[in-house]
C-alpha cells in the first residue's frame, strides 16, 4: 500500500462535509429499515437520497466492479453482503448497512447495525459489544498513539465478552481514494504499529463474531460469511487525527452525547 496521505485543513473540511452528508443518509434510513423491507429497497432508497437530495455520489457503486450503492450484511454475513430483491428482512434479524459517499472529491465511509424488530438477548449483546469496541478503538486515536493501541483496545473488549475478531478485513486510510494507507487492524499489541499524527484520516470498522473468527467468501465473489454460521456484527466510522486527539467525521446526531 502507498504512503500515508496527510490531509490539510482544507482537505479535512471537505472530508468533514462528506461525513456529515453520510450521517444524513443513515438518518434517512432509520425509519425505513424494518421487517418486510428488502435489502435491495434499502439500496435503492439510499442511492436516490444520495444522488437526488444530497447531490453526491455513492462511492461504492462501480468500485472494483461492485454494482450497488451499499452493502447489506444480514445475520451471519460478516461483510460485503450484496442487496437482493428477494432478501426480505425478518423479525429478529440483525443487518449491517455499510455506505460510502463522495462529494467534493473526498470520500466518507461508515456503517451501522440495524436490529429488525425484537431480537434475541444474545444478538443484542453482540451488537452492543461491537459498538462499544468501535468506540474503545476511537478513544485511542490521538497524536503519538499507535495503530496497535487501536487494535488492542478493540480486541481486548471483544474477547473479554467471549467473542472473536475477524482478521481478514480491516480499516483503511481514506481520502480522494476509498482505500489508502494505512491498514487499521482490529487486533494487536499496545505500542506497536504506525505512530499516529495529525492529518491522518482512516476508518475503524471492527467485525466481531459470536463464534469463531473464521470466514469464507460465497460464489458471488463478494459476500463473506462466518464459517460456523454464528452471528457477526460490524460498526464503522471515518476518523481524523487532530492536534489534540480525534474527530469522528461521520458521527451521527444520535451519537454526539457518546463523545461528550
Amino acid at each position: 500500500m502507498s504512503q500515508v496521505i496527510l490531509k490539510d485543513a482544507a482537505q479535512l473540511a471537505l472530508m468533514r462535509r462528506a461525513g456529515q452528508l453520510l450521517a444524513q443518509v443513515f438518518e434517512h434510513l432509520d425509519g425505513f429499515i424494518g421487517p418486510g423491507v428488502t435489502t435491495l429497497q434499502i439500496n435503492d432508497r439510499a442511492e436516490a437520497f444520495i444522488v437526488e437530495q444530497l447531490k453526491a455520489r455513492p462511492a461504492s457503486k462501480g468500485q472494483y466492479g461492485f454494482p450497488y450503492a451499499l452493502n447489506t450484511s444480514v445475520d451471519h454475513v460478516v461483510c460485503h453482503g450484496m442487496p437482493k430483491v428477494d432478501e426480505v428482512l425478518a423479525e429478529g434479524s440483525i443487518v449491517n448497512v455499510d455506505i460510502t459517499l463522495e462529494q467534493g472529491g473526498y470520500i466518507a465511509d461508515s456503517s451501522k447495525m440495524y436490529c429488525i424488530g425484537a431480537i434475541s438477548e444474545d444478538a443484542r449483546r453482540l451488537v452492543d459489544t461491537t459498538y462499544e469496541a468501535l468506540f474503545k478503538g476511537i478513544a485511542q486515536v490521538r497524536p503519538g498513539a499507535t495503530l496497535g493501541d487501536i487494535g488492542h483496545a478493540i480486541q481486548a473488549h471483544a474477547e473479554a465478552a467471549g467473542y472473536s475478531v475477524v482478521r481478514e478485513y480491516c480499516g483503511h486510510g481514506i481520502g480522494q481514494q476509498m482505500h489508502e494507507a494505512p491498514e487499521v487492524l482490529h487486533y494487536g499489541q499496545r505500542g506497536l504499529g504506525l505512530t499516529l499524527q495529525p492529518g491522518m484520516v482512516f476508518t475503524i470498522e471492527p467485525m466481531i463474531n459470536q463464534g469463531g473468527r473464521g470466514t469464507r467468501t460465497l460464489r458471488d465473489g463478494w459476500t463473506v460469511i462466518t464459517r460456523d454460521h454464528c452471528l457477526s456484527a460490524q460498526w464503522e466510522h471515518t476518523v481524523a487525527v487532530t492536534e489534540s486527539g480525534c474527530e469522528v467525521l461521520t458521527l451521527r446526531a444520535e451519537e454526539r452525547a457518546r463523545l461528550g
